[in-house]
């Protein structure tokens, strides 16, 4: 028996209002095969990320994105469908450099239940893209943009209800790197935040469905960084060593609620405020104020081994599952910082 939820007839219904055309016809909702399956992983790990592009000509960078509906795992012995790009949340850390060219194919899998399309902040164009990749199930469409502005930008299904697409989990980054490059650092990390809008209340097992009243309210039942609870903390925490210095390139794909982004125990050493990479980065800061849509990259040096803890500093938020983890390894640094211990053994 095929099944069309609440959601998705509403996405429908807002298409043909909107007026988004696909192939010269309005964007309805699809129905699909709702029987339950195991859930997977949807975790973007948050070392997946391309290397530094150094110095290079321009070129033309192909790029490829799937979008599949698939029942991931968001808690434990809790899952959900999400929406995808490329199977995880977020989608694939784009990496290009000023003036190149970016073609992109995006891909609807032959099982999804909705179009599907994509919006890069980074394009200078309608939409961003989202008009020329308004795609069926089981259908491609591409376009190409030059990447003018170096910067950190959001990317995201834009296909109405666009709030929907984007909290089942459709959204990512693009890194625009400077013709000059960015400066070298030891390691790089990809983290997004998100929120998720399920019928039933936080903790409820088995397999949840959305709630688009939620949704409309602002109401999340679960915040998560990059899909799932515990995803960055129990699953693929960031790790580091003393005496390096780390660059986080974070996001906030919402679709609704601004983000305090917050390294407990650290003070990011360099901040490029809303992902701007045209002008230099201030210093010495305490927490990042980044909204829907938007990003910041931040640099923190670590002097003292343990475990760090990432958070948005609207802090109830991280009962609700929103919590990553950097765990430091190296020598004790007392002249830095003392335990309780330490400081009895010097007395």
């Amino acid at each position: 028996m095929q099944v069309v939820s609440k959601l998705a007839l509403t996405a429908g219904t807002m298409a043909l209002a909107i007026g988004i055309a696909a192939g010269g016809g309005a964007v309805p909702a699809m129905a699909g095969d709702n029987e339950q399956a195991a859930p997977v992983s949807i975790v973007r790990a948050p070392d997946d990320i391309p290397g530094p592009i150094g110095e290079r000509e321009n070129r033309t960078v192909r790029l490829t994105l799937e979008t599949t509906e698939v029942v991931g795992r968001l808690d434990d012995g809790t899952s959900f469908r999400y929406w995808t790009f490329n199977d995880t949340v977020p989608g694939p850390f784009v990496r290009v450099k000023q003036g190149d060219t970016v073609q992109v194919t995006l891909e609807n899998a032959e099982g999804s239940w909705m179009y599907h399309s994509v919006d890069f902040h980074a394009v200078t164009g309608p939409g961003g893209g989202a008009v020329a990749t308004q795609t069926a199930p089981g259908e491609a469409r591409t376009f190409s943009f030059k990447a003018l502005k170096p910067g950190l930008y959001v990317y995201h299904c834009a296909t109405p209800m666009v709030a929907q697409h984007i909290a089942n989990g459709m959204y990512g980054m693009i890194l625009v790197e400077p013709k000059e490059g960015l400066p070298e650092v030891d390691r790089e990390f990809y983290v997004m935040q998100g929120e998720i809008y399920t019928e039933q209340e936080l903790g409820t097992r088995g397999q949840l469905t959305e709630s688009y009243e939620k949704l409309l309210d602002e109401q999340p039942e679960y915040y998560v960084f990059n899909g799932a609870v515990g995803a960055l903390s129990d699953q693929a925490p960031l790790k580091a060593k003393v005496g390096e210095t780390v660059r986080i390139y974070f996001g906030v794909g919402g679709p609704n609620k601004t983000s305090s982004f917050h390294v407990i125990g650290e003070i990011m050493d360099k901040v490029y405020n809303l992902g701007s990479l045209a002008t230099g980065p201030v210093e010495d800061v305490q927490t990042v104020s980044v909204a829907p849509g938007g990003a910041t990259v931040a640099e923190v040096s670590f002097e003292v081994p343990g475990e760090y803890l990432i958070v948005d500093h609207a802090l109830s938020r991280l009962a609700r599952g929103l919590v990553a983890r950097i765990d430091v390894e190296g020598p004790a640094n007392p002249k830095v910082f003392k335990t309780r211990d330490q400081v009895a053994a010097v007395e």
